[in-house]
């Protein structure tokens, strides 16, 4: 497994383990003008629980990865979080503006992958 793959399985931990639904898989290895191979979308329910989903991710990808993210932007308002790990970008939205911004639409020609919700 890549040091990559292996990252977007820490950061999908880490947004389950706060309870992140509908997160989404986009490889865009491959893709012209893509700025990453891996975006890794999710929702969360309160802005307080987005925060919460950026900690862990945060923490899970710095013990379990060896790896930071290098700029992490929304934090404020925490409606739309980015955490940018080069080769990985991190979405944590509050539901209606994922739906606003529906990003995972820009990448229709990606492979993607939805990982089923832990109850």
């Amino acid at each position: 497994m890549t040091k990559t793959k292996q990252l977007v399985e820490v950061i999908t931990e880490g947004i389950q383990e706060k309870k992140g639904r509908d997160i989404v898989i986009v490889d865009m290895q491959g893709i012209d003008g893509a700025i990453c191979n891996y975006f890794v979308i999710c929702s969360g329910n309160s802005p307080t629980q987005v925060e919460a989903i950026m900690d862990s991710v945060e923490e899970q990808a710095r013990e379990k990865a060896d790896e930071k993210p290098i700029r992490v932007v929304g934090e404020q308002q925490a409606q739309w979080i980015a955490m940018d790990y080069v080769d990985v970008m991190v979405h944590i939205f509050l539901p209606e503006t994922r739906e606003f911004y529906n990003i995972e639409k820009l990448w229709e020609d990606a492979n993607v992958t939805m990982v089923p919700n832990i109850e």
